[in-house]
């Protein structure tokens, strides 16, 4: 049989002459998309359940029966109307690329709106393979699809799927194979009323040769000339007497002459959709039945106990994360670190007979410097598992739904809580994530707002500081400055919502997807996805950064190994900034230096300060840190932390997404001058406040 298969698949492949098949991937967002392509590449693929993840299409290769497919997972669309970014990205894949099989993927639990799109797909004219998604959770409904009418109805090949399961990609596969060079059987022209029709045949009649040149079909080509789509009109270099015939047929049907035709091409589709699925689906739930989406979406989106559910639960998270459960997987990963890699790599390099500067290199420079940050990874993987539990079940969509109504205060719609969101992992992919804001003013405000959500590559240093300073209110003081983030943020956006960037508010639409267990595998891609950053710029990066730091701190100008770091060309340049941070409260050369490093990766602060400040080797780096540092210094240094210029990979996205060097520098200033008054204002109010109670901090 598999002889047999293989056969069959070789002839295919010698008719159309390729070594390897393109297979297109879309949907509507949170149809299952992403997760399929995860089944089928097992590429480490994001996914989420909120419109504008996979704002660029994504490949991922497939063997299947000696045989490359690669697969490319395009946008999560609604429509192939070329208005936003993601719709553009899809439709000119289609149109333009070299594309052997659309499979479209569906949400069979939302059937009636997910086949809008099928639709206008099918009228391309490609070869195509429907592929009904989430079936498990249709049966669970007791909703019933009589597969094999539908196929009959569409003219399309159907396939019924969970995505999330791995038991029917084989067969889903060998269906797709054998439908590459299947002619579709679907009768698209019962999509409209006889009157319209004539007038497409018209159309069709008249690009007849100009179409030839095109990959798609005539009929979907006459649609989007009868919708008057500027982007097909220019693209068939039509004559003005071409035009002018269209326009006459357009035109000739009274009744919607004044009519958006785009609209009437809407309502013959949704007409059509609900013919077939009044004869293809039953429901078995009555309106008045409560599925347990709406019964949990009574409490999570209630007008009263949104916001405060939303907060419980981010606290939650940092009490898991920095509280008992965390801290005990933190002090294990140090314990390991400092006592026993770092003691049992200095005996080694003792017994080799290494000299002096190479065992400080290697156990002062790399293992504490790097160590440092690698001990916070039980934390990050924590809080990455969390959030990512949130997402995948469809918490996220909620929380940006119940954050429109907020954010509308300030000048945004709730879709740009989606990258604002992203920032509290990294601020990079967050900042290309304002690509699904078709506001110009929405897409720039909301880039200058994302440094100021605090990313994952902060948080070590946070750990390190609440560690050595504040032990018992760890939770309490990261949350604070986590709230400081987000109170910044929106006074940015007040600021500059009135005044540079003046506009209309955009609309704001997002689907509520339906609650689910997330599954093991994307959830551990999701976490890896993240984890994965963090590891690689722990073993290059900040290698490298730890490096050239023990090297800077160890030498002189004259290259003479120091005995004493004050004399090192790293105290030379830390000494000539340290007098801008007095008013601060941390005008020691060392944090200075620590700061700068953090441009390269926020985590370089971490492996800098355990480089700079681990003088006392029979003291901890905590307790090196509270003899240059006070508790109301440390804050205020965290304060700085979290409001100063991203990293340099940040900004370089902040200036390809602003594509202008004026606003990428009006960023940067505007962040440094943030982060200094607002770190200044802590410390001296702080100070202040304490010297009046007659409290003394250490």
């Amino acid at each position: 049989m598999m002889q047999k298969d293989v056969a069959a698949l070789n002839k295919t492949l010698g008719a159309i002459k390729k070594k390897y098949l393109n297979f297109a991937l879309i949907g509507n967002p949170n149809s299952g998309k992403t997760t399929l392509f995860n089944q089928l590449t097992g590429k480490h693929q994001y996914v989420g359940n909120w419109p504008g993840v996979t704002v660029e299409k994504k490949e991922g290769l497939l063997v299947f029966k000696n045989t490359q497919i690669n697969i490319i997972d395009l946008p999560g669309i609604y429509s192939l109307s070329p208005y936003s970014s993601e719709e553009i990205v899809t439709r000119n894949c289609l149109l333009y690329e070299d594309i052997d099989l659309i499979i479209n993927i569906i949400d069979s639990t939302n059937i009636e709106r997910n086949l809008y799109l099928t639709t206008q797909l099918i009228e391309l004219g490609k070869p195509i393979v429907v592929i009904l998604n989430m079936t498990d959770l249709l049966h669970k409904k007791g909703d019933k699809i009589d597969y094999a009418l539908l196929k009959k109805l569409l003219g399309v090949p159907i396939f019924p799927l969970s995505a999330n399961k791995h038991d029917k990609i084989e067969p889903m596969l060998d269906l797709t194979i054998q439908s590459l060079n299947r002619k579709s059987n679907a009768n698209i022209h019962n999509l409209y009323p006889k009157e319209i029709n004539i007038v497409l045949n018209n159309i069709e009649d008249i690009i007849r040769n100009k179409a030839n040149r095109s990959n798609v079909s005539l009929r979907w080509l006459a649609v989007k000339l009868f919708c008057e789509d500027e982007l097909i009109l220019k693209q068939l270099h039509l004559t003005d007497d071409e035009v002018s015939k269209i326009n006459y047929y357009r035109n000739s049907i009274s009744p919607i002459k004044n009519v958006d035709r785009q609209m009437v091409v809407a309502e013959c589709r949704y007409n059509y959709i609900c013919k077939i699925c009044s004869q293809t689906v039953q429901k078995h739930l009555s309106n008045e039945q409560m599925t347990l989406t709406d019964k949990i979406d009574k409490i999570v989106t209630n007008k009263f106990l949104a916001v405060p559910v939303f907060l419980a639960l981010m606290l939650l998270i940092f009490y898991i994360t920095f509280g008992p459960i965390g801290n005990f997987f933190k002090d294990c990963a140090e314990y390991f670190i400092e006592h026993i890699l770092a003691k049992s790599v200095e005996n080694l390099l003792a017994i080799l007979g290494a000299s002096y500067w190479a065992k400080s290199l290697v156990v002062d420079g790399i293992i504490k410097g790097v160590g440092a940050v690698i001990s916070f990874f039980p934390q990050i993987t924590i809080l990455f598992t969390l959030l990512s539990i949130l997402e995948d079940s469809g918490y996220m969509a909620r929380a940006a739904f119940i954050m429109d109504k907020l954010l509308r205060k300030i000048g945004l719609s709730g879709k740009a809580f989606v990258p604002l969101l992203m920032g509290f992992g990294c601020s990079v992919p967050a900042i290309l994530g304002t690509r699904i804001l078709e506001s110009e003013k929405d897409k720039k405000l909301t880039i200058l707002m994302i440094p100021f959500m605090s990313c994952s590559a902060k948080m070590p240093v946070y750990s390190m500081f609440v560690s050595a300073f504040f032990p018992h209110n760890q939770v309490f003081i990261i949350s604070s400055i986590y709230i400081l983030g987000i109170i910044v943020a929106i006074f940015t956006a007040f600021l500059f919502k009135n005044t540079i960037l003046k506009g209309q508010e955009a609309p704001f639409i997002m689907e509520l997807p339906e609650y689910k267990f997330p599954t093991f595998r994307n959830l551990s891609l999701h976490v890896w996805e993240r984890l994965k950053d963090f590891l690689i710029k722990a073993g290059t990066v900040l290698v490298c950064a730890t490096v050239i730091i023990w090297f800077l701190q160890s030498f002189d100008f004259s290259l003479h190994m120091v005995k004493n770091q004050n004399e090192s060309i790293l105290a030379w340049f830390g000494m000539k900034l340290a007098p801008l941070f007095t008013l601060c409260g941390f005008n020691d050369w060392k944090a200075c230096v620590s700061l700068l490093s953090g441009l390269i990766a926020k985590e370089s602060v971490v492996s800098t300060s355990a480089v700079l400040y681990n003088t006392a080797a029979e003291l901890s780096l905590s307790e090196n840190l509270q003899l240059h540092f006070s508790a109301i210094s440390a804050f205020a240094f965290m304060v700085f932390i979290l409001l100063y210029t991203p990293c340099i990979a940040a900004l370089s996205a902040i200036r390809k997404e602003m594509k202008s060097p004026l606003w990428t520098s009006i960023a940067i200033v505007y962040q440094l001058v943030a982060a200094w008054f607002c770190s200044a204002f802590v410390f001296q109010f702080c100070t202040l406040f304490f010297n009046l109670l007659g409290v003394r901090i250490l």
